[in-house]
Order: C-alpha cells, then sequence, then structure tokens
C-alpha cells in the first residue's frame, strides 16, 4: 500500500492551481456529505454490547471503512477526518428520515452541486480529475482538502514539503 506523501502528491499533480483547491474545499466535502445521506438509508436500530441501542446504515458502514483506511494512512488527519465524517453522518440522518422523494432531491441536489464546483475547478486547473486515471482519488480527495485546510492553517509542513517536492508548488 503507498504512504500518504504518495497518494497526496499523486493527487495534488492534478491539482497545483489555488482556485481548482478552494473549488475542493467546498465541493467535496458537499459530495462526501451527499453520499452519506444517499447511504443513511435504510437505518437499522440494533443493540451492540457496550454501546447500547444505536443506529447502523450503509452510511456508518462506510464510515467506519474509510476511516480506517485515512487512520492506517496517517493519524494526526485521520482522526480529525474520523470526527468531521462523524458530524456529517450525523447530520446526515434526518435527510434520509424524509419521504424517498425529499431525501433524494436533497442528496442528489448536494451531490450534483459538489460535482458542479469539482469541474469549475478543473476548469481552471486545465487538467482533468485525478479519478480518471485513477480511482483511488476519490477516496483521498477529502483527505486532500484536510491536508491542504491544515498547510493554510500552518500545520503539516513537513507533509506539505514532500507534496511539494513531488508535484510542485501551489499555483496563485
Amino acid at each position: 500500500m503507498k504512504n500518504v506523501e504518495q497518494y497526496l502528491s499523486e493527487y495534488a499533480d492534478y491539482h497545483r492551481d489555488q482556485r481548482n483547491i478552494y473549488t475542493h474545499y467546498i465541493g467535496i466535502p458537499l459530495i462526501v456529505f451527499s453520499v452519506f445521506c444517499l447511504l443513511s438509508k435504510p437505518a437499522f436500530a440494533v443493540t451492540l454490547p457496550l454501546l447500547g441501542s444505536t443506529i447502523i446504515s450503509p452510511a456508518v458502514v462506510v464510515w467506519l471503512i474509510g476511516n480506517l483506511f485515512y487512520l492506517k494512512l496517517d493519524v494526526k488527519l485521520g482522526v480529525v477526518m474520523a470526527a468531521v465524517t462523524a458530524a456529517m453522518v450525523y447530520f446526515a440522518m434526518p435527510i434520509a428520515a424524509n419521504s424517498v422523494s425529499v431525501w433524494l432531491a436533497i442528496s442528489v441536489g448536494i451531490f450534483v452541486g459538489g460535482w458542479a464546483l469539482q469541474f469549475v475547478g478543473h476548469h481552471f486547473e486545465g487538467k482533468k480529475p485525478a479519478f480518471v486515471d485513477d480511482i483511488m482519488g476519490l477516496a483521498i480527495g477529502p483527505l486532500f482538502v484536510l491536508a491542504e485546510l491544515s498547510f493554510e492553517l500552518g500545520l503539516r509542513n513537513d507533509l506539505k514539503q514532500e507534496i511539494e517536492k513531488r508535484s510542485g508548488p501551489v499555483r496563485s
């Protein structure tokens, strides 16, 4: 398995224009949230040892698998990603509780809006989205956004330097 620097650098090769990265700051979270909305139906109440009664849905399963992957790549980014995406799953549940038509309209609307922003960003970049060449780009995109936000906050400079060494600096 590749390490976090390899995954993020390969993704960064398609994302060196700052305007593209900014559209991803909004577009990718919208897409991830919409997927959790779509996967929050059906939901089942189950009783688990030590946890008691809880709600399980496909969204919870995807959340768990995805965050195990992120934690394996990078513990610090993985912990933050787990918290952010847990909030997304939590806020997706009320949307999924609506009628099927309302749930689908909201979820698909958010999904389409997120992808529209992605394609605007890639217009600025002049490159196709990373997932076109490697389907793992769909899983790495959210981690890339979190990493780029951490760089903007002055965090993880070692990771930023490694990505820029491999992919070049971000262009304004």
